[in-house]
């Protein structure tokens, strides 16, 4: 008699997991895009390495891309967020402090992003002259470069917390058996290989560009992570008669 009560029960349960885990991984697929956007095309159309009148000019020239390029940080900011907690409500059965670490790490993350997006919306307001208006405007330039500067001095040390927040993630995954354990590897590896890339900028930087080579690892073990809950969600047979006491 109680089975069919039972079998119910652990079919919702499975149900609300798969949910929990689409909706976090249609999350960190706009997290990806924004990032892909705002990190990668805008800083190649904006920041010319090296020349700082260059740099300055195609903020200028291009201020709407630079702005999107603002906005696209904010926004993945909050997406961040979303997805944080979409992954707890996912993992916190498996280990509910470790979980709720997790969300922590990305909260510290996501205020330092807020700032550092300060950083970079002040370098435009002084070349446009909005704030520091008796500057020159060769200090202008060299006012608005340093700004850059924190902004990416910054992101360098953020990818501190890149990978710590990773390292949780990896290992509620591995222990969650309704996701592959080889992705929960793949994600610890690479919140090492952030952290790794950090601390070497700030504490051996001539070897930053050989170690930079492994933030692909980290990449890697996101996007498979995204795709994974995005198109499977859980394992559904992972859940076998008498273990399901274990998620409820």
């Amino acid at each position: 008699m109680e089975k069919g009560p039972k079998k119910n029960s652990m079919e919702q349960h499975i149900n609300s997991l798969k949910k929990n885990a689409r909706v976090a991984g249609l999350w960190y697929l706009l997290l990806v895009i924004v990032g892909i956007f705002g990190l990668l095309y805008v800083q190649s159309q904006i920041i010319v390495d090296g020349n700082a009148a260059a740099t300055t000019k195609n903020m200028l020239v291009h201020e709407f891309l630079f702005r999107a390029g603002i906005f696209s940080s904010v926004t993945g900011n909050f997406i961040f967020l979303l997805l944080v907690l979409a992954l707890y409500r996912l993992l916190k059965e498996v280990n509910g402090p470790q979980a709720k670490f997790m969300v922590v790490l990305v909260l510290v993350q996501v205020s330092i992003g807020f700032v550092l997006d300060l950083f970079n919306f002040t370098s435009l307001m002084i070349l446009k002259g909005d704030v520091l208006k008796s500057l020159t405007p060769a200090q202008k330039q060299d006012f608005a470069m340093l700004f850059l500067k924190f902004h990416d001095y910054g992101i360098a040390i953020l990818e501190v917390y890149w990978g710590i927040w990773l390292v949780p993630l990896g290992i509620l995954v591995y222990k969650s058996k309704f996701i592959p354990r080889i992705i929960g590897v793949l994600l610890i590896a690479g919140g090492i290989a952030y952290m790794s890339n950090s601390f070497t900028f700030l504490l051996f930087p001539a070897f930053e560009q050989f170690v930079s080579k492994f933030i692909v690892i980290a990449s890697l073990g996101e996007i498979v992570v995204m795709l994974w809950l995005l198109i499977k969600g859980v394992k559904s047979q992972a859940y076998k008669p008498g273990t399901i006491a274990e998620y409820l």
